[in-house]
């Protein structure tokens, strides 16, 4: 059964993966995959807070 909040977890993938270096899986060490989504997330909430 898909979870009736599927969505969000599958919006918040697109937006990680509209960044260029997110696109494929190009790190060795969990731990750059891990930093290079905290700054995607990180610039797409720089952006929202400068448009408003």
């Amino acid at each position: 059964m898909v979870s009736p909040r599927r969505w969000i977890v599958e919006r918040t993938f697109s937006w990680v993966g509209q960044n260029r270096r997110m696109s494929k899986d190009y790190e060795r060490l969990c731990e750059t995959s891990e930093a290079f989504i905290y700054v995607a997330m990180t610039r797409l909430m720089v952006r929202r807070l400068a448009c408003v």
